[in-house]
């Protein structure tokens, strides 16, 4: 979804993100407000073929993280409900089709 010139920057705004949303430093938000995630990835068509590789890529990352079980649980508890409240599209709805489509 990120082009590749942006995977930096979208790897430390997840970061940030995530280190806030579970009770560190709010950098984040100071640099960039309320999350509004739904609002911030609208512009990208997300159907439930989308979600779910995210998911895979993020339990793949969370598996190499090699966290404590239980900080690696509740992380996955989160991004899974998170990642399925991103969905903003049907599954037979093409990318041209989202494009077109009124929000």
């Amino acid at each position: 979804m990120y082009p590749a010139s942006d995977l930096p920057g979208a790897e430390q705004r997840l970061r940030d993100f995530l280190i806030g949303r579970f009770g560190g430093p709010q950098t984040y938000i100071e640099q960039r407000g309320h999350p509004r995630l739904r609002a911030r990835h609208s512009p990208f068509p997300i159907n439930q073929t989308v979600r779910d590789r995210w998911m895979r890529l993020m339990n793949s990352a969370l598996g190499e993280a090699a966290l404590p079980a239980e900080a690696e649980q509740v992380l996955r508890k989160f991004l899974d409900g998170m990642s399925t409240f991103m969905i903003n599209q049907n599954e037979e709805m093409s990318v041209e089709q989202s494009r077109e489509s009124p929000k």
